[in-house]
């Protein structure tokens, strides 16, 4: 095999609690899920140790070399299994700053497709290399929906979820990580846990009261970086979804709705100026539905 095409799935935070600090690190809990907004990895084998890395789309061609974590993940493979290098493409649909887990996507897709490319199936090393290039890529390297603790490195997975039908919005400007947490920590607003509600309110089978309990303890920190994404959540309620909540450090912003005929119904009321889709969840490691759809698999740390 010397090429190998895979999909690296943005993803949705549904919650994310900030429960504390360590180490200079934010400590989460956070229910996520990935959804059917994707980008394209392709990875061809190289002869030498080079890792070349081109990015094309959603003006990622600027993204400097030393701060792209597809290149970091790519580099951080080929040291550890001592294969030689690839070339990579990646295509960018996934909005960049928008909380969506783009760049965090694109390292665990390289780091995939490089698994794939060079036949490693160390699932534990490639969830090492994973977690240090950054705090979602470990759960990236697999999606679906998850519970994630500490800085993102523990990892719960559930086998399958309720199919979920999301309108984003993305506005044009995004938000810093880093800028979004320190305005969190200036802020000093402390706020009501929810995962664990959210999370058994989902396993009962009641998604509509869920949505309503959806929340992200940086929302207050990422408007006051960008207005917009207050903007965007305002004209997402005013929608009359279940519940609607920003997705990591923000910029965009989600509605869930009942089924996708109301996600494109609203997404057809919408007139304001952000980038509108409609998306379901998706688990990329099942290909069939299972019966029970809150199982757990054991967790990776």
């Amino acid at each position: 095999m010397n090429t190998v095409r895979v999909n690296a799935y943005a993803k949705l935070n549904l919650t994310l609690d900030i429960v504390g600090a360590e180490g200079g690190y934010h400590l989460l809990d956070s229910l996520v899920t990935t959804v059917d907004l994707s980008d394209r990895i392709v990875a061809k084998k190289r002869k030498d140790n080079l890792i070349s890395v081109t990015m094309r789309g959603m003006k990622s061609e600027s993204i400097l070399p030393e701060e792209n974590n597809a290149v970091k993940a790519g580099e951080a493979f080929a040291a550890r299994f001592g294969t030689t290098g690839a070339n990579i493409t990646v295509y960018k649909n996934i909005p960049v700053g928008a909380g969506l887990g783009g760049s965090s996507a694109d390292a665990a897709g390289v780091l995939n497709a490089m698994a794939a490319l060079y036949e490693i199936a160390d699932a534990e090393a490639l969830k090492e290399l994973a977690d240090g290039l950054g705090s979602d890529t470990g759960y990236l390297l697999t999606g679906g929906f998850a519970r994630i603790t500490g800085r993102g490195e523990h990892v719960t997975r559930f086998v399958q979820q309720p199919e979920l039908w999301f309108l984003l919005l993305c506005p044009k400007e995004g938000v810093s990580t880093a800028e979004c947490y320190a305005a969190y920590d200036e802020l000093e607003t402390r706020y009501s846990p929810r995962t664990e509600r959210v999370l058994k309110d989902l396993q009962s089978g009641n998604t509509e009261w869920a949505a309503k309990v959806f929340g992200n303890d940086l929302y207050d920190a990422a408007v006051s970086l960008n207005p917009a994404v207050k903007e965007a959540l305002f004209d997402l309620q005013c929608l009359s979804p279940y519940g609607a909540g920003m997705t990591g450090s923000g910029s965009a912003c989600y509605a869930l709705f009942a089924t996708r005929e109301l996600c494109e119904w609203a997404r057809s009321r919408y007139k304001g100026k952000c980038r509108a889709l409609v998306t379901r969840s998706v688990d990329p490691l099942q290909k069939k539905t299972l019966r029970n759809l809150y199982s757990v698999e054991d967790e990776v740390e």
